[in-house]
């Protein structure tokens, strides 16, 4: 890296004229990207999905979108089946289904007594609107067609029976106020890059907080190339888009703090010129590349899985992080470079901590290593407490009981329950039946299902076109339930070659099936991928598997902490204002893997690489923990609250799924900055001794790089000068 440094100063004019061309570009790139991204979430090959697609272009209706359920009470005394009240009924959902251009299906037009309660005068409909415009991810969007509740009560009441009354529930009706709301996409930038200012003002005390937000600036507009190259191969989705520069600027601030930072360091020794931007490129820039890689592995390794989203989502963020690193090591050389020819006051004049290290990070960092024992006893017991906690993780559709207690929605539910109708009619699901296939005679078969309520097969246009048709099966119990899945499940085994099952939940059990069907193999590529170069970045062949493992404890513990706030709801509606629904998303935890692992792996090379610098030098494990802490432990902090507040902004309102995402990834960055990074690592690596440095001639070999032999117990040998020997018993050598 110091090599690239000097070719860089050595090219200063053609490094920094296509720095300028690349963002100059980035402006046509944007405005070519933005318009040819998509809205739509398509899973090819998805059965479930090819059934809603075909339902929703054959009919226009129905599919994926979940139904709205209105439920009308007549007046004391009066039964369904009463003179007039049919044709009443019938006007009042056909008004609802004109109102939101929705198909309808009720007592009135079927004479059905399945949509009938057990005391005669409570009756409902199902209305199957067409698919809502605003996109959305697997299994999200929850509530975001509540509006359509007022549309519906406003058509239907006019229309109704003297003295009848009238409820719409179903899941979105239960869960409006699921959608956070909240704020737009500029506005949580200019958070985002609002409270990166303060944290870098706080951090470097001079106009050098301005450097880092100057390479986001340059690197994130530049990333859009990178995304319009692969446009032509991968669907680039708009949540890549928006996604890309909350990231960017995040990662890109990272990565300039630490080679700032150690620059200040350099000068604090007294290297002088462009001599210390070598040295620091020579370290922290080496780090900046480790990391970067292990954020582009967790990240691209999202390529295997089978949804075009999030393969989206994968290579942005991939192509988001390699371009930060590179605008890090080219483009700070260059201002590293004229600030320290053109500076000597005390705006960047290194400090204190610049030449000695935090002391508070010091002796935060002696008491770890002190009572290392107990400290990574407690640190494991937080860890495993809350990953025992993920076990409990719904996937699932959210049940109707976990969505709103009180309100119109709720109101509607209890009063089919009580009339002796089951909540499964909520998750009702179309089946498309092929021309050819007779849907009468699979109507009936469908019936005699077990648990299976009823099914709606109308003979009307809306039903039935070109020899096709599509039912509507109404279960007993919601699809939440293991008795709502096996419903589905055997629909799905009983319809005949060329008829398809849809629906809101039977697509999302698909999407679960094929997601993390192929989630264990994006664990094995990760891990060996990510082993094989931290081993070359430590020259340790057990401190990258202590890392690893590491990860995978801190992501068990995130989807814990996901599954106390989002599925059971501590604190969630008190404190963030926003109505849990009892599951997470389903495309959350693989994606919150992607992220986390490669963005937490980043503070384990900055703290880890300058352990074993330290090591190099004193040969004490002791000492180049303590000062290895000393030295990276507030940056990480810094960074980790970076990161935190981009992605905190992030979370702050808009779909419920995107906030369950970003907030994960900001507990995630949170947990890891602080119990993991600040207590585990640093206890561990003491705990493992000499052995943490074993780096066979053999196995050095494969990896390219300098053997690190394992060290005698009772002394400590180094690769390199042996300098403030810090005296400490074998068994911390």
């Amino acid at each position: 890296m110091e090599r690239f440094s000097r070719y860089v100063l050595g090219h200063r004019r053609a490094v920094r004229t296509v720095l300028v061309l690349l963002f100059v570009a980035s402006g046509g790139a944007i405005a070519l990207l933005i318009p040819n991204m998509t809205e739509a979430n398509q899973y090819p090959g998805l059965p479930a999905y090819e059934a809603n697609q075909q339902i929703v272009d054959t009919y226009g209706t129905g599919g994926y979108e979940r139904p709205f359920v209105p439920v009308v009470t007549l007046a004391d005394g009066a039964q369904v089946d009463d003179p007039g009240v049919r044709d009443a009924l019938g006007d009042a959902f056909a008004a609802a289904g004109a109102a939101v251009e929705a198909r309808v299906v009720s007592w009135a037009d079927t004479g059905d007594p399945v949509f009938v309660g057990d005391d005669g005068r409570t009756t409902f409909g199902l209305v199957l609107g067409g698919p809502v415009e605003q996109g959305g991810l697997p299994g999200s969007a929850l509530g975001e067609g509540g509006q359509l509740t007022d549309r519906i009560v406003d058509a239907m009441t006019p229309a109704l029976p003297a003295g009848a009354t009238l409820q719409v529930t179903g899941l979105d009706p239960l869960a409006t106020g699921a959608d956070a709301g909240g704020l737009n996409v500029p506005v949580k930038l200019a958070i985002t890059v609002l409270a990166a200012l303060v944290v870098l003002a706080w951090a470097f005390r001079s106009l050098l907080a301005l450097v880092p937000l100057l390479t986001a600036f340059v690197a994130v507009p530049i990333s859009y190339i990178g995304l319009l190259a692969v446009s032509p191969f991968v669907t680039v989705h708009e949540t890549t888009v928006i996604m890309l520069p909350l990231l960017g600027i995040g990662i890109a601030i990272d990565y300039a703090l630490l080679v700032v930072a150690r620059w200040r360091e350099e000068r604090a020794r007294g290297t002088v010129g462009d001599e210390a931007v070598h040295a620091a490129m020579r370290t922290a820039g080496h780090a900046v590349a480790f990391s970067s890689g292990a954020v582009a592995i967790g990240l691209l390794t999202m390529i295997v899985l089978p949804v075009p989203l999030l393969r989206s989502l994968g290579i942005g963020g991939t192509i988001v992080t390699a371009t930060s690193a590179l605008v890090s090591i080219t483009m700070l050389p260059l201002v590293l470079s004229w600030v320290g020819r053109r500076t000597h006051g005390a705006s960047v004049r290194p400090s204190r901590l610049d030449r000695d290290g935090s002391r508070q990070w010091t002796r935060w960092a002696e008491g770890v290593v002190r009572l290392r024992w107990p400290a990574a006893a407690a640190a494991t017991a937080v860890m495993l407490a809350l990953g025992a906690v993920a076990v409990n993780l719904n996937l699932d559709v959210p049940a109707s009981d976990d969505l709103a207690a009180s309100g119109p929605g709720r109101d509607g539910l209890d009063t089919l329950r009580d009339a002796g109708l089951p909540s499964g009619v909520v998750a009702s699901f179309d089946v498309y039946v092929p021309p050819g296939t007779d849907p009468d005679a699979l109507a009936d078969d469908v019936r005699a299902l077990p648990g299976v309520h009823g099914v709606a097969a109308p003979d009307a246009d809306a039903w039935r076109t070109d020899g096709s048709a599509v039912l509507t099966v109404l279960p007993v119990e919601e699809s939440a339930t293991a008795g709502g899945r096996a419903t589905i499940d055997a629909v799905v085994a009983q319809v005949p070659p060329g008829a398809m099952v849809g629906g809101n939940a039977t697509q999302q059990i698909g999407y679960v099936q094929i997601t993390y069907g192929t989630f264990v193999w994006m664990l094995v590529l990760v891990a060996l991928v990510s082993y094989v170069m931290l081993a070359r970045a430590f020259r340790s062949l057990l401190l990258p598997l202590k890392a690893i493992v590491m990860n995978l404890m801190s992501f068990a513990a995130v989807l814990g902490a996901m599954v106390l706030v989002w599925q059971w709801g501590w604190g969630t509606q008190a404190v963030l204002g926003i109505q849990p629904d009892g599951a997470i998303g389903t495309f959350v935890p693989v994606t919150l893997f992607a992220f986390l692992f490669g963005l937490t792996m980043d503070y384990e090379v900055f703290i880890l690489s300058r352990v074993r610098e330290e090591y190099d030098r004193t040969g004490d494990t002791r000492a180049a923990v303590v000062r290895g802490v000393a030295r990276t432990g507030r940056l990480v902090t810094y960074a980790a609250l970076i990161l935190f507040f981009s992605f905190a902004s992030m979370a702050s309102g808009g779909e419920l799924d995107v906030a369950i995402f970003a907030s994960g990834i900001a507990l995630g960055i949170l947990l890891d900055a602080t119990v993991v990074r600040s207590v585990l690592v640093p206890a561990t690596v003491v705990m493992m001794g000499r052995w943490n440095w074993w780096l066979p001639v053999w196995a050095a070999r494969v990896l390219r790089v300098e053997p690190s032999p394992l060290a005698p117990r009772a002394t400590a040998t180094t690769s390199g000068p042996v300098a403030e020997r810090v005296s400490s018993p074998p068994h911390a050598r």
